[in-house]
């Protein structure tokens, strides 16, 4: 595999409050890395500082050797397009239908013509599992099926990277499972670096090639590597976690 993020030094925060410091880990092309710990811990800052839409308090996030944070604003415009994100709740335009929300991006971003932009939507959401649902409305779809659109939407422009800010929340363990099955499919159909946000263990131990802890108490990531090996030999915080989070499960 081959480096396609570096964060180094990273520290996150507001109004002089430091949420997490000290970040430093590589993202490689092609991986599924989960970033776990408990509620507030900065998991979702996080992934917002990887994607460009938070600025650090220090350090620097590089994509291929670009800074995601420091350059001309145009330049930084084009290089963020290398990302996909899945919001927490889907996010989705109520007033479009389903297939407005998927063809927005391409209507800002794509010199394709309407018909490609349409077929182009309707394949993503056959790959999400949702034929048939280009004229829907999102009041009339279930939870799971909105964050399977949600997906779709990050996949429209082709990113290198897509980042699942708690995809399987508010889900059943059926739907949460199939989540983490399309999650696996598109690492293997389209070769896409993913970046998890979640708690789910059952996430965490189904799809992660690694995994990243970040400590509430430390303020600082404490360990990154395989569920398995975290569990069987990592710090003392993160294995107390993985093995809580089995036994509520």
């Amino acid at each position: 595999m081959t480096t396609l993020l570096r964060v180094e030094g990273l520290a996150m925060g507001w109004g002089g409050r430091v949420i997490s410091r000290d970040l430093t880990f590589d993202v490689q092309r092609g991986e599924i890395l989960v970033l776990m710990g408990g509620s507030g811990c900065g998991k979702s800052t996080l992934m917002r500082h990887l994607v460009g839409l938070e600025q650090p308090m220090q350090g620097h996030v590089w994509f291929e050797g670009a800074d995601l944070h420091h350059g001309d604003p145009m330049a930084l415009a084009v290089l963020r397009r290398h990302f996909g994100v899945m919001f927490q709740a889907g996010a989705l335009w109520s007033s479009m239908t389903v297939g407005e929300n998927l063809l927005l991006p391409l209507r800002l971003f794509s010199p394709r013509s309407e018909r490609a932009m349409v077929q182009m939507a309707e394949f993503r959401l056959a790959l999400v599992g949702l034929q048939g649902s280009f004229h829907a409305m999102p009041s009339t779809l279930s939870g799971g099926m909105i964050k399977r659109v949600a997906i779709a939407r990050s996949l429209m422009l082709n990113p290198d990277v897509v980042c699942l800010d708690e995809p399987a929340s508010g889900l059943d363990p059926v739907n949460a499972a199939r989540l983490d099955e399309l999650i696996m499919a598109l690492r293997e159909h389209l070769g896409t670096t993913v970046i998890l946000v979640t708690h789910s263990v059952q996430s965490i131990f189904a799809v992660a090639d690694r995994a990243l802890f970040l400590d509430d108490q430390l303020k600082t990531m404490t360990a990154i590597d395989t569920p398995n090996a975290l569990l069987a030999h990592g710090p003392q915080r993160v294995r107390d976690f993985l093995q809580y989070a089995r036994q509520c499960a």
